[in-house]
């Protein structure tokens, strides 16, 4: 039996579909019976819980071979650090609990540093805390996702443009499809290495003019980018109905890509190979 967070979001629901079509034993954790429905019918056994309660969390892992779990980046009530430690918090309590033998965590690239990553920051304390546990945890550090189209995607379609947050949309970087993470976590749940390991994630390179060009080719009219300075994202942001503590915390990550501070420096390196074409065809309505 495998226990699978996060199912009601792509990575999750990518692995969970993965093992369940492998034949495997799945059980997903939702965090109401309605949401559960879907998984049940698929022949998963559903646990309904919330990653910030520890005792529910722990007993949905307890007795299973492994576990996928991550840290939802979600836009906080009061204070995204402290939300977010303490949801940690919960998990690691949890995994120490159950005693799961081997954790698949959803993390990120830049994930080691310590400072001026805003929403990466709580990866970190993540990560560390669950090594300190005893379960062989294998840290899967993603690129960006081919999929963070879909928070610029009112822009897109309503108003015709592609917001960059950088100074300029012709760097080269990673994309990863979800598609092809939660394949990665079915493998590495199904086959766990003998001790803790960095899985760095890397896709194919594309620039946010590319994307822009893609999105240009599939919608059949011009979507330009519009780069938005350092200066405007804050703003920016808050103006999309972002509160400004979250679009501050935002704010440093984008800063930290600006500055190359992400850079490939786990144990290995896995190549995911879903083009960029293919995911945003997905990703947009089939009326458009």
């Amino acid at each position: 039996m495998y226990a699978i967070a996060g199912v009601t979001g792509h990575v999750g629901g990518h692995a969970a579909r993965e093992l369940l079509g492998r034949g495997e034993r799945v059980r997903v954790l939702v965090r109401t019976e309605a949401k559960g429905k879907e998984w049940a019918d698929r022949g998963a056994d559903v646990a309904v819980t919330d990653l910030r309660h520890r005792s529910g969390v722990a007993e949905a892992l307890h007795g299973c071979q492994g576990a996928f779990l991550l840290l939802p980046a979600v836009e906080p009530e009061e204070d995204f650090h402290v939300e977010q430690r303490r949801t940690a918090d919960s998990i690691v309590g949890a995994v120490v609990d159950s005693e799961v033998p081997h954790v698949v965590m959803l993390s990120s690239i830049g994930a080691e540093l310590t400072e001026g990553t805003g929403p990466l920051l709580p990866l970190n304390y993540l990560e560390n805390e669950l090594r300190e546990t005893g379960t062989v945890l294998s840290a899967l550090r993603s690129f960006h996702f081919q999929e963070k189209v879909e928070t610029v995607l009112g822009a897109v379609l309503e108003a015709g443009i592609y917001p960059n947050f950088g100074e300029s949309a012709d760097v080269s970087k990673p994309m990863n499809a979800t598609r092809d993470i939660g394949s990665l976590v079915a493998d590495v749940l199904v086959a766990p290495p003998v001790a803790s390991k960095i899985v760095d994630v890397e896709g194919p390179h594309y620039t946010e003019q590319q994307v822009a060009d893609t999105l240009s080719a599939l919608l059949g009219k011009p979507i330009p980018v519009v780069n938005i300075p350092p200066a405007g994202w804050v703003d920016s942001m808050v103006e999309g109905g972002v509160s400004r503590h979250f679009a501050e915390v935002l704010a440093e990550l984008y800063a930290a890509d600006e500055q190359d501070m992400l850079q490939s420096r786990g144990d290995r390196v896995h190549h995911c190979h879903t083009e960029l074409e293919e995911t945003l065809r997905s990703i947009l309505p089939v009326n458009v």
